[in-house]
């Protein structure tokens, strides 16, 4: 039941604005310290409204980055960041839709042992096992690779465990009738369950492009050359400069850039983003 009273609308209107301010402050600020020089963050005293060097901070990041803090150019890092974010969506969808399949359409031996124990893996993130995956990757020599970045984050149990409620909403006479049409599994897969998947497929793609794109603690661990350093590793590194000022400006001209691709990818792909997260019926 809905209830229409003007004070609970307007208590409701208050919150929603109140909520959206507190999320969009943070980036406002980002944006607005951006196009000050370095100068005004001196005092101490953030600024709250657009400065002089306007669009000069971000073709100076992206045309020279900045050399003093160690860090490579721009560029380089978010196209670091780009391919590790894909790897890891492309490989966790592959793997986690093959795996749900097998578990929902095969019948062999320890089958429901095998959904657990990859549903028990919820309890090892790779900061709980963080050391033998770093020793595995160094003994396969990934180190320093996109690879490394990527695979040791490839498998997830939520994933596998979102597609498999996800097969079993599909009724057994769309199986029983593609089996009578000849229809084998690699077919019924290709035919069938994928594109019943698909909004499923694009919701999770944009909660695991986001995950692989924030990764921090993993790639800082794996990562010693320049030359695949995420974007995520720069900024850290443009804060924590030694002998000098942190550039502030500058810093947050590329904060806004790092946050371009992820709101790209939302806007995108909102509908599907949207319909996959609350449908529930096939």
């Amino acid at each position: 039941m809905v209830e229409n009273r003007p004070l609970l609308t307007v208590l409701s209107h208050v919150i929603l604005i109140l909520g959206v301010a507190a999320v969009a402050l943070p980036v406002w600020l980002a944006l607005v310290a951006s196009t000050h020089p370095t100068s005004a963050f001196v005092s101490g005293t953030v600024p709250l409204w657009f400065g002089p060097e306007g669009l000069s901070s971000y073709a100076r990041m992206l045309g020279e980055g900045v050399s003093t803090s160690g860090t490579p150019p721009i560029g380089l890092m978010l196209w670091n960041s780009l391919i590790m974010a894909m790897t890891i969506t492309i490989g966790k969808i592959a793997i986690s839709i093959s795996s749900a399949f097998a578990i929902c359409y095969f019948r062999f031996p320890g089958r429901q042992l095998a959904f657990w124990m990859i549903f028990i893996t919820l309890m090892l993130p790779v900061e709980v096992r963080i050391v033998p995956t770093f020793e595995v990757v160094a003994n396969l020599g990934l180190l320093n690779s996109y690879a490394g970045l990527s695979v040791p984050l490839i498998a997830s149990a939520t994933a596998t465990f979102l597609f498999r409620q996800v097969f079993l909403t599909l009724p057994d006479e769309l199986t029983e009738a593609a089996r009578i049409d000849g229809a084998g599994p690699l077919k019924f897969f290709w035919d069938h369950a994928l594109p019943l998947s698909r909004t499923n497929i694009a919701a999770l793609s944009v909660i695991l492009f986001i995950y692989g794109w924030n990764q921090y603690l993993w790639p800082l661990i794996v990562t010693t050359d320049e030359a695949h350093y995420t974007i995520v590793m720069g900024i850290k590194r443009m804060a924590s400069v030694v002998d000098d000022m942190p550039r502030w400006n500058e810093i947050m001209a590329v904060v806004v850039m790092a946050m371009l691709p992820p709101v790209l990818v939302v806007v995108a792909m909102q509908k599907l983003f949207v319909k996959g997260l609350v449908e529930t019926e096939k």
